[in-house]
Order: C-alpha cells, then structure tokens, then sequence
C-alpha cells in the first residue's frame, strides 16, 4: 500500500472513530426511551437504604422505587442495572444505561462530566442525642462528649464546630459510635441522617437531632445534552414533591419526612 492510500485510510479510520465516540456519548430523549419500551436505570445495590438487594435478590430501596415511579409516569417498563461507585458514570456515558438514579451527590466536578436534575434525595451530617439533652448551637457543645467515626465527614464536621472543652471520642465505624450513645459513654454522636433514621427505628423517641452540619444533596444523571430527557426529569421530581409521593418514599425507607434542604432544592 502506498502512502497517499495509507493516509486516505487512516482518515477513514479516524472519521470512524470520531463517529464512534460521539455515538458512545449520545445524548438520549424520552421518546426514544418509550420507543424502545424500557427505561435502563443504574444504581447501587450497597448503599442501604438507598440502594440495596433485597430477599427475592432483586434491586431494591429508595432509589429503586424512585426509578419504579419514573418508570410509571413515562409508562415504560424500568431495568435496573446494578452499578458501583466508580463505574456508575461510566456506565451512563457508555450508553449502557439512560441515567443514573444512583445517590450520586450533585458536585461541580462530576457536573463536568454528567447532566444533574434537581435534587430527588440527599444526605445530612448532625449532632445528635437524647431528647432531655438541651442542645442547639455549637456553643452547647461545651463540656460534652461527642462520638463520631473516626476520619469521617462527621469527624470533620464535628471537629470544626467544637468548642475547646468538648471532647470529640472517634470510634471505627459509625456503629460503635452508636452503640457509645445508646449505653451512655458519650452524650451526643455525629451522624448522617441516614443513621439517625436507623436510631430512631430501634429507640423511637428517645433521640433527636440537635445541629445540622452539613449536607449534600443527590440529583438524577442524564448524558451530557440531553436537554428534553432533562427537562422531563425535572419535571417529574418537582412532581412528586409536589403531590407528595417522594415523601411517601422518603418515610418509608429512611423513616423521616424529605428533608427540606432537599424537598427546597433545585440545581
């Protein structure tokens, strides 16, 4: 083969590829989605309570009935595929799923690489203890006995606002720091309301959250440009805010009313 014909070919190649790689990042519709007649969802299937496997071993949890309830309105069938932490953008951009309902936490960075709806769910880090305790400012903090996971964003969070006399305990994991309330060796824990939900399943009324901290809220992913898919997506969580069904979800598998940091939001 000549060199004027191995250059002709290697353009070839290369309009190829450029082809390729802009099908590989298609951008997606509704109606491409109704057409095919299932709606590809990814989510974690290890991150209880959102996403968890359950005992028929079928995907399950807050972010598999949201998809459930996408999946209704748009009156497709929903195909769960299980994704992990780092593979889940990937796995959007790859075309292997259409979006991600998969607590992926709206950030600048990832914003880069995917599309965002308005926040569907979203994760809080707080002071918490009993409810006799009187504690609403940091300032309150003073004198008392505060556990957390060691090395956590709780352990930061707590560390920041803690007045000097305060004795921050860090435990392994976020278990023992609740086990240290529950039997009294420590006046207060830093947790995420997730936890919180979960001490409050076990000991019902008995603790509260005293400060929030910090939060960070969980949007739908979508390929970037996929404005009408977007639009529609958005347009389906301001829905069930607004008549309630993400609510009805929200109790159900955190125990706890949609925070309003979350039920609030928008991008």
């Amino acid at each position: 083969m000549n060199i004027s014909r191995r250059m002709a070919m290697a353009g070839i190649g290369a309009a190829l590829l450029i082809g390729a790689t802009a099908s590989f990042a298609s951008a997606q519709t509704v109606d491409t989605i109704k057409q095919a007649g299932t709606l590809k969802v990814g989510m974690l299937v290890d991150f209880p309570p959102f996403g968890i496997m359950n005992t028929s071993n079928e995907p399950d949890g807050y972010d598999a009935d949201v998809a459930k309830l996408l999946g209704k309105e748009w009156g497709v069938k929903v195909q769960i595929v299980p994704v992990t932490g780092p593979n889940r953008i990937p796995y959007l951009q790859s075309n292997q799923v259409d979006l991600l309902v998969a607590s992926l936490g709206i950030t600048e960075e990832r914003a880069k690489s995917v599309d965002f709806s308005d926040p569907y769910a979203g994760i809080s880090v707080g002071v918490f203890g009993p409810t006799s305790t009187q504690v609403s400012k940091p300032e309150d903090l003073s004198g008392k006995t505060i556990g957390v996971a060691r090395a956590s964003t709780q352990d930061t969070a707590v560390t920041k606002i803690a007045p000097k006399d305060a004795k921050i305990q860090r435990f392994d994991d976020d278990a023992s720091a609740v086990q240290a309330l529950l039997s009294g060796q420590v006046d207060l824990i830093g947790v995420s309301n997730v936890v919180a939900a979960q001490i409050d399943q076990a000991a019902p009324g008995r603790f509260n959250q005293k400060i929030q901290l910090t939060s960070q809220v969980q949007g739908i992913a979508v390929r970037k440009g996929s404005t009408e898919l977007l639009a529609a997506v958005n347009a389906f969580v301001q829905k069930v805010k607004a008549d309630g069904e993400l609510n009805k979800i929200h109790e159900k598998w955190l125990g706890a009313p949609l925070p309003d940091f979350v039920s609030a939001a928008k991008k």
